[in-house]
């Protein structure tokens, strides 16, 4: 394998340009990587921080905000024609059972319009070794980590001596909001919003605190939610309102289980999404839009839908039967997502092989595998001095009527340990600060 690009060196050794001063100021990032992993945990964030932050020059930041916009383009088009007129299906660019067997399709959404089915989405890119950024995953289903993106740029610029260029990551919050409030269904001026979590111990009730506070939507959980007339209802302070958009990212985000039955989500929130009534953010069954078969397809659907050239293209993923190599790859289960169940085969020991190929002889459509690729490295503070570590970076976007955009606040996730290329903070990753420079 090539080895990785480096974000912060040149090949001779000396800093990028665009690196010199923050690297001159964190010779010694002891002192501040203590500091920040106090402050974080002051605010009840137990995940790991590092201070030296990833910094993007204009012109990169530029290539990812244009090619995020085209590719989320291109889901929404693929998740309305899934429920709708079926036109990728008739052009053989995806197959029918292919999307059918996604864990995360609905049935009952066939026909469905909502004002859109994808606005809140984060992309999984990498920077392979020869420099281009290229998706790994894509994340539609709610993804996480906006608001430590938010915490980890409140602590840097309280700790740091060079500060972050762009506006503060909270502003963020404020679209995010516009965004809920723009879902709603049609008609409906003054849209009641709320957040749904699973609760105190729950691993996403610190950032749901946070959402909650910063775009002033109370959190419920299901027990709150009632149907009444038609509408869905949320017992709040003893009084019950109308609900229009709820914002989901629990742990259960399956509308319907396996054997068809709706989940206590889907009993909750199927019905009024199908009717109209109710906005999901991301709607029911949008989730086939980063199924990772699907996402094999991804540069494919642009052309179809968009007719255009990929500029943000997919790192390959491949189909897998039992007695397929895997050399050179990694094994990704089809519907899960935080890292769970993938498996880096070049690393794997003899037990997680055989685990493999035994899931695989069982149902081997349930897996993908995509090409290994060496993430770039970046500078992490690491007792007391800087090593490189893996790293890959989830940018936020917002679709709304005006298109998509990406948002300020992004975070570079960081594998902590040495050669190690999981980053996923649920597999014991870590996070960065990003900084996109301005022109």
């Amino acid at each position: 394998m090539d080895p990785p690009y480096d974000e912060a060196y040149e090949a001779d050794g000396s800093p990028r340009p665009h690196y010199e001063e923050l690297l001159e100021a964190l010779q010694e990032p002891g002192p501040v990587a203590r500091e920040l992993t106090r402050l974080l945990r002051a605010r009840g964030i137990s995940h790991p921080g590092d201070p030296v932050p990833r910094v993007l020059t204009a012109a990169e930041w530029s290539e990812l905000e244009t090619g995020i916009a085209q590719r989320l383009r291109a889901l929404e088009a693929l998740v309305a024609d899934v429920y709708g007129d079926g036109r990728v299906f008739d052009a053989g660019v995806l197959s029918r059972a292919d999307v059918e067997s996604s864990t995360h399709y609905e049935p009952a959404m066939r026909g469905a319009r909502p004002a859109r089915w994808i606005t809140y989405a984060g992309l999984d890119v990498v920077r392979c070794p020869d420099g281009r950024f290229r998706v790994i995953e894509d994340q539609v289903r709610m993804p996480s980590g906006v608001a430590y993106a938010a915490a980890m740029r409140s602590g840097l610029r309280e700790l740091l001596a060079t500060a972050p260029p762009q506006a503060d990551t909270s502003l963020g919050f404020r679209d995010l909001a516009q965004a809920l409030r723009a879902a709603a269904p049609p008609g409906v001026e003054d849209p009641g919003v709320v957040i749904l979590t699973e609760g105190t111990s729950a691993p996403t009730f610190w950032e749901h605190e946070r959402l909650a506070a910063e775009l002033r939507a109370p959190l419920v959980q299901l027990s709150d939610l009632e149907h009444r007339n038609g509408r869905l209802m949320a017992w709040l302070d003893g009084r019950a309102h109308v609900v229009d958009v709820v914002y989901l990212r629990t742990g259960d985000d399956r509308f319907t289980g396996p054997d068809g039955s709706p989940t206590p989500v889907g009993a909750a929130l199927l019905g009024p999404c199908t009717d109209g009534t109710l906005a999901c953010v991301n709607a029911p069954g949008a989730g086939v839009a980063d199924d990772k078969l699907v996402h094999a397809s991804v540069d494919e659907l642009i052309r179809f839908y968009l007719g255009q050239e990929p500029l943000l293209p997919s790192v390959p993923s491949h189909r897998l039967a039992p007695d397929v190599p895997l050399d050179d790859l990694v094994v990704k289960p089809r519907g899960e997502m935080g890292g769970e169940g993938v498996v880096i085969w070049r690393d794997a020991d003899g037990n997680t092989r055989a685990r493999v190929r035994a899931a695989l002889e069982r149902h081997p459509a349930g897996f993908i595998g995509q090409e290994l690729v060496s993430l770039s490295v970046h500078p992490t503070a690491c007792d007391g001095r800087l090593e490189p570590r893996h790293v890959d970076l989830r940018p936020y976007a917002l679709v709304t009527d005006r298109g998509a955009r990406v948002l300020e606040a992004a975070i570079s996730r960081v594998a902590l340990e040495p050669g190690s290329m999981i980053v996923n903070a649920a597999q014991g990753g870590g996070m960065k600060d990003t900084w996109a420079l301005a022109d």
